[in-house]
């Protein structure tokens, strides 16, 4: 079981606690046909409000599909784990059936890239609090991210979803600008998401680079996004947009925050 890496520092370590807090934070569920979403990663503090705009529009799915960077840069390039997770709201279990069709692809099997990276797990007391446990989760983590990496990656994850016929939402957890200006950060995300909401992937790419966006899930999001069209999903939807600054008051070096869907 992979225990909580980040409890007590991104969300409360208290049960009670971070229940609290998440009600708070969570608006009314009003359900939408999401087939794969964008979702902050940062301290509930700073983004939990934006990403609850996605987690309450999420439907009710066996598997949640949960893709993040690897900030830390171990364990393999792209990875799955097939533990169960377990955060203060209690265990969410791995759906292993999909991690065996993944076999074999480029999605490695190594439990050390997830074990101090915190970008999936703040996700889990989302859905916890939405669904309770009986959900499962996919957890696949990228710190290989270029373009054909990323696209392989969701097409691997389509084509198992599909031969299982498994009903799940594929989640790309994401920041976009790290510590610039407010006003440059909007300026670049804006760039950013015009191209996500699009879902195309080569012009996020071709974005990236000329903008050198510092967004540390892109290729998680263009792997959500390939998986999301294979999927049936046709459409994104921006549903808020945010910064740090708007919760600290310093707007001299934000990151900026999105909730995206894809429908």
């Amino acid at each position: 079981m992979r225990p909580p890496a980040v409890a007590g520092q991104f969300y409360p370590s208290s049960p009670g606690e971070l229940g609290r807090q998440l009600d708070e934070l969570m608006p009314p569920a009003e359900e939408m046909p999401v087939v794969g979403g964008v979702v902050p990663h940062a301290g509930y503090i700073y983004s939990g409000r934006i990403a609850a705009m996605v987690h309450s529009r999420l439907p009710k799915r066996e598997t949640y599909v949960i893709l993040g960077p690897n900030h830390h840069g171990i364990g393999s390039p792209v990875a799955l784990s097939r533990d169960s997770w377990r955060t203060p709201l209690g265990v969410v279990a791995a759906d292993n059936e999909l991690a065996d069709l993944l076999a074999g692809s480029i999605i490695d099997h190594d439990e050390s890239a997830h074990q101090h990276e915190h970008s999936i797990e703040v996700q889990i007391p989302f859905l916890q609090r939405r669904f309770g446990d009986d959900i499962k989760i996919l957890a696949v983590s990228m710190g290989m991210q270029d373009e054909q990496t990323a696209s392989e990656v969701g097409e691997e994850i389509a084509r198992a979803a599909l031969k299982l016929d498994r009903q799940c939402v594929v989640i790309a957890s994401s920041d976009f600008t790290h510590y610039e200006p407010r006003d440059v950060a909007r300026k670049v995300d804006s760039q950013i998401i015009e191209s996500i909401l699009n879902m195309d992937i080569p012009q996020i790419y071709s974005r990236v680079y000329r903008y050198n966006a510092s967004s540390c899930g892109i290729g998680p999001i263009a792997a959500a996004i390939t998986a999301s069209r294979l999927l049936g999903a046709n459409s994104g939807k921006l549903l808020s947009y945010g910064t740090s600054g708007d919760v600290s008051g310093d707007y001299s070096q934000v990151v900026g925050y999105g909730a995206i869907v894809f429908t």
